[in-house]
């Protein structure tokens, strides 16, 4: 028996979990209680992972290949496999320009992983077509705080939900979606009772219900309501006028913006009680502590920027911000968003935040990388800009990785008609499973969570290590190594040797420690400075916050070294909280406070599509459930696809609880069971979107319906607004139509009979 420390591999939480192996070879899980982020709490996902990870029955153990797609994939070898990819490339580069190649790359990626194929791209192939699945959950959240405090820089740490006494939960639902962090919230308020709780959501969720304040708004109608907040607080003097005047910039264009609607005006189009905004108002006003926590709700919009300025704006007016209990606090989708947003893993970034617009930066990374020619001031291609290019014919080839599009990009039909026109597809995963293989010229194996090691970065800037605790199955690799592979057989293989230097050609050790220490190093001197970080310290002595500079390293080699040595160190390593200088990242160094307009431009509903879908998560399923739809235990709480509606809505429809309906949009359809419920508002309905294809039909697939409006700024997705019409399905024929998966399923197609 052996046990390991690591980090759930779910969402931005970042949970430690402790790791213990069997003879068997298999091993356990348990939450790790010196882990500072959940204290030895695990949710439902969490506590199963140990299942997921021994289940290799949907594994990809082996390169495949096809040389033309009327031909079947056969078995090759990695060189094979990587010299044939490296040759369409070159000849796509040599032809086209490096803008016709792209990769489409994941959150759930290790930092390492991210950093090694962004420079790839941008540094050597010469294009910056590299987006992940994380510009469809975290972008707009990027651009707000890079318009407010000047740097992609989450401000709070979790040790700040103690010290709060006001929360606003404005679109999330961290009681599904986070819920390590709800239960902190919770505990707090339980010791706490004054602690108010206050949430945003046109649904009422778990998160709603345990609030004392739920403001079910009209979706699109989040700014008027922020605005009519910030009214009531400028009216009350509840700002800080020294904070405002000494560290802000902007305050006169909000106080204009926010007195151009009543209370009562504002309460009508948000179709809330004005008593209710009052006394939300007054909550955050006396605050002595407020943090707002938001997540897909406001990122997942058309005017997803604007949302997140008009929140940020809460706390600038407040002061509340740069100190303890208190700041705007995102909530990360993916276990890695934060570390794919250091090393500029996105179409527009560079690493360590870096501007890739700004020309001073681009030099200071072709020099440190040593690149052939220079970075591209041209911003890549987008997530969804890429299936645009694959459509049009601009992009020729697309290397997808750790990530199926074919489930979570909007409007997912026509993306799936975009990659089947791609001239060259690659596809490098762990799973079998994915509807992206249909389509891939090459299949790589990659290795998953536990078969490999590096770092994460979880929602509050604390790095973690995760050990390589099981080998990877078959010939199963890294994705770090498979690309570095790769770049080798581009010709760049002396800037991506991240071997062990005892390692012999015929058995090279791939290094990840080696591309850490180039990606801290590559930090230096910018404001997520963690040049001082390596994984001793890390596995040392467990997590750290950026920053963690060089000085900070021979701080704590001098602590380690001192009379008192062998105490343990308890302080947190690592900047625990930001500006609490009150000096923010701006070229003023003043916060940004913004006036920001309310119109919703999302698709506007009509005539014959009536209502409003949004898409949402359920508790105890992750992203496509390649990991999670395999345990029994995590399909018994949401078996299957359901439509939440109204019950008033329904009964206009003659739908009964329970029926099949199908739900329809310009773009597509899709059919499943009806959910009558008074957890959403009227003209309102909402869908899981974890559901792909399933035995070939892509009948539950949420994002066939959803529209491609993108926010203009950050280019995500308006997930949560889509026009739609549901109609009670009636069979003309006998049909058996699976939704949902195992005995569930089946279950559920003896009812339709």
């Amino acid at each position: 028996m052996a046990q390991f420390k690591t980090t759930c591999c779910y969402c931005g939480v970042g949970c430690g979990i402790n790791i213990t192996t069997g003879v068997d070879g298999k091993f356990t899980v348990a939450g790790d209680p010196t882990h500072p982020s959940n204290r030895g709490l695990l949710c439902s996902k969490g506590r199963e992972l140990h299942y997921t990870a021994w289940d290799k029955t949907d594994r990809l153990l082996y390169p495949e290949m096809r040389w033309s797609r009327s031909q079947p994939r056969q078995r090759v070898s990695w060189d094979v496999a990587l010299e044939r990819t490296a040759a369409v490339f070159k000849t796509f580069i040599d032809k086209y320009g490096p803008d016709s190649v792209a990769f489409y790359a994941s959150g759930q990626m290790l930092t390492e992983e991210y950093y090694v194929v962004n420079k790839l791209i941008k540094g050597f192939i010469g294009s910056n077509n590299i987006d992940t699945n994380s510009r469809l959950c975290m972008s707009s959240a990027v651009v707000g705080y890079k318009l407010a405090l000047g740097e992609d820089s989450v401000p709070v740490c979790y040790d700040d939900i103690e010290l709060a006494d006001c929360f606003l939960i404005a679109g999330a639902n961290p009681a599904w979606n986070h819920p390590i962090i709800w239960r902190r919230v919770e505990a707090h308020k339980s010791e706490n009772p004054n602690v108010k709780i206050i949430t945003i959501d046109p649904r009422t969720t778990d998160s709603a219900r345990a609030s004392d304040l739920h403001l079910a708004i009209k979706p699109g109608t989040d700014i008027t309501l922020l605005n009519a907040i910030a009214r009531i607080i400028i009216e009350n003097a509840w700002i800080d006028n020294q904070f405002i005047q000494q560290h802000t910039e902007g305050y006169e264009k909000l106080k204009a913006k926010a007195f151009e609607k009543t209370i009562e005006e504002a309460a009508g189009i948000c179709d809330v009680p004005a008593e209710k905004i009052r006394l939300a108002s007054k909550w955050i006003g006396n605050s002595k502590g407020f943090i707002s926590m938001w997540a897909m709700g406001f990122n997942q919009s058309v005017i997803g920027v604007n949302k997140n300025l008009s929140l940020i704006n809460l706390h600038l007016i407040t002061g509340q911000i740069g100190r303890a209990g208190a700041g705007p606090f995102s909530l990360t989708g993916q276990p890695n968003a934060m570390g794919g947003r250091e090393v500029g893993g996105l179409s527009n970034l560079l690493p360590a935040h870096r501007n890739l617009l700004d020309a001073t930066h681009r030099a200071e990374v072709e020099k440190f990388w040593r690149t052939p020619q220079p970075i591209s001031p041209k911003p890549g291609l987008t997530a969804t800009e890429m299936f645009e290019a694959l459509e049009d014919g601009r992009l020729k080839a697309i290397w997808i990785m750790c990530t199926n599009p074919l489930v979570s990009l909007p409007d997912v039909r026509r993306a799936e008609a975009a990659l089947k026109k791609a001239k060259f597809v690659v596809v490098q995963d762990m799973s079998n499973k994915p509807e992206t293989l249909e389509y891939a010229d090459v299949i790589l194996p990659a290795a998953t969570w536990s078969e490999k090691e590096g770092t994460m970065t979880n929602s509050e800037r604390r790095i973690s290590y995760l050990h390589q605790i099981t080998p990877p199955p078959g010939e199963a690799l890294p994705d770090a190594e498979i690309i570095g592979r790769f770049a080798e057989k581009l010709g760049f293989g002396e800037a991506f040797n991240y071997y062990k230097q005892n390692s012999t050609t015929e058995e090279r050790k791939f290094d990840a420690g080696k591309i850490f220490l180039e990606h801290a190093a590559l930090t230096k001197g910018t404001n997520i400075d963690m040049s001082g970080l390596n994984y001793s310290i890390l596995k040392k002595h467990g997590t750290v916050q950026w920053t963690f500079t060089e000085q900070d390293a021979q701080k704590l080699i001098e602590l380690e070294n001192s009379p008192d040595s062998k105490k343990p160190i308890t302080f947190n390593l690592g900047a625990k909280r930001l500006f609490e200088n009150k000096k923010f990242h701006t070229p003023s160094s003043k916060a940004q406070i913004f006036g920001c307009d309310d119109e919703n431009t999302s698709e506007k509903v009509s005539d014959n599509f009536p209502l409003v879908l949004t898409t949402v998560r359920i508790r105890d399923q992750w992203h496509t459930m390649s990991r999670t739809g395999k345990v029994n235990k995590l399909n018994q709480h949401t078996p299957k696809a359901e439509l939440e509606i109204h019950p008033d809505d329904a009964v206009k429809r003659n739908i009964s609880d329970g029926d099949l309906v199908e739900i329809s949009s310009t773009r597509g359809s899709v059919k499943v069971a009806a959910k009558l419920t008074n957890d959403i508002r009227k003209g309102v309905v909402s869908l899981p979107m974890h559901w792909g294809k399933i035995n070939g039909s892509d009948a539950a697939r949420a994002n066939n319906i959803t529209n491609n409006l993108v926010d203009s700024r950050s280019k995500e997705p308006d997930f949560k607004f889509t026009a739609v019409e549901v109609k009670r399905f009636i069979q003309t024929k006998r049909k058996i139509l699976i939704i949902g998966a195992g005995a569930a399923a089946f279950s559920f197609v003896q009812n339709l009979r």
